[in-house]
C-alpha cells in the first residue's frame, strides 16, 4: 500500500531535504504546509504574512517534491473559519484565498483545513452553535466560489472536537454549502468517538479527497500514531480498498525518528486486512 506523510512532520528540514528524505524512504504523497526551514509560513488555526511567498517561489517549492517523485496532494491551510472578529475573519479568508491561488498555479487539486476554533471555546457550545455553524457555512460558500474560479477543491477535516463533529454532520454541511468544490479530508482518529469505521465510509466515501493517517483512543483529546489508539486498522484499510482505492493516505503525528516505523505498521495492518476480509 502506498503511504504519504505531511511535510510539517519535518520542521527541522528544508523543502529539498524533506523531498529527498520522502523519496529515499519510498513515500508517495505529501500534504504541503509551507512549514519547512526555507518556507516557514504555516500557523495552526491562524495565518501568517504571505507577501514574501511569490508565485515563482511556490512553483519552485512544489517542483522540488515532484522532481523527487513525491506528489503534492494538497496545500494545508488550517486557519480559523469560525473567527468572530470581523477584521480578523477577513484576513483569515484572504490568507485562505491566497493559498487557493497558489494551489491553482501549481496544479495542486486540494487546499485543506479544519473548521477552526476560538481558543478556550473549542467544540459545540449550545449558546453559540447555530451562529457558529452558519458562520462557517457562509465562509465556505465564499471560499468555494474562489475555488471554482481557480479549479481547486477545499478539503475540510471534520472532528469530534469541532463544530462539524461527525460524518453525518459533515454530509449535511456539504449539502448546505451546495458546492461540489467542498470535499472531505477524512481523519478516522477525529471521528472514531462518534462514528464506526463503517459509518465513516458509508457517509463520506463519495466526498473524500484524501486521508490523514493517525489514531486516537476514544476518550482522548489528542491523536496518537497509527496503532496506538482504538481504530480497527485492518477493517479501516479493507474499507479503504473497497471504496477509495488509490486515494492519498497521508500520515501525521509522526516525526523524523519514527515515520518509517509507523509506515511499516500501516503496511502490516494492510496485510492483515487482506487475510481477515476476503
Amino acid at each position: 500500500m502506498d503511504v504519504g506523510v505531511v511535510s510539517r512532520s519535518f520542521p527541522q528540514l528544508s523543502n529539498q531535504e524533506t523531498a529527498m528524505l520522502l523519496s529515499e524512504k519510498g513515500f508517495k504523497w505529501t500534504e504541503l504546509c509551507f512549514s519547512q526551514t526555507d518556507s516557514n509560513y504555516w500557523v495552526y488555526n491562524g495565518r501568517s504574512d504571505m507577501k514574501s511567498l511569490t508565485d515563482e517561489e511556490s512553483i519552485q517549492i512544489v517542483e522540488t517534491y515532484r522532481n523527487k517523485g513525491v506528489e503534492v496532494s494538497s496545500i494545508g491551510v488550517f486557519t480559523n473559519l469560525l473567527e468572530r472578529d470581523e477584521k480578523e475573519a477577513e484576513e483569515n479568508l484572504a490568507y485562505f484565498e491566497r493559498l487557493i491561488e497558489i494551489a491553482s498555479i501549481n496544479h495542486v487539486p486540494y487546499v485543506s483545513t479544519e473548521c477552526g476554533f476560538i481558543p478556550g471555546k473549542r467544540g459545540v457550545n449550545a449558546d453559540t452553535y447555530e451562529s457558529d455553524f452558519q458562520r462557517i457555512v457562509e465562509n465556505v460558500k465564499r471560499l468555494s466560489k474562489k475555488a471554482e474560479k481557480y479549479n481547486v477543491s477545499i478539503a475540510i477535516e471534520p472532528c469530534v472536537l469541532d463544530i462539524i463533529p461527525s460524518a453525518k454532520r459533515m454530509v449535511d454541511f456539504i449539502d448546505q454549502v451546495g458546492s461540489n468544490r467542498v470535499k472531505v479530508l477524512l481523519d478516522p482518529a477525529n471521528l472514531i468517538a462518534n462514528n464506526s469505521e463503517e459509518d465513516m465510509f458509508a457517509y463520506l466515501s463519495p466526498h473524500i479527497a484524501y486521508f490523514h493517517g493517525k489514531d486516537r483512543k476514544v476518550n482522548d483529546t489528542y491523536g496518537r500514531a497509527i496503532g496506538d489508539g482504538d481504530i480497527n486498522w485492518p477493517l479501516f484499510l479493507h474499507l479503504y480498498h473497497k471504496y477509495t482505492e488509490d486515494v492519498p493516505f497521508i500520515m501525521e503525528y509522526v516525526n523524523i525518528d519514527n515515520f518509517c516505523d509507523i509506515r511499516d505498521r500501516v503496511v502490516r495492518f494492510d496485510e492483515m486486512a487482506s487475510f481477515q476480509y476476503k
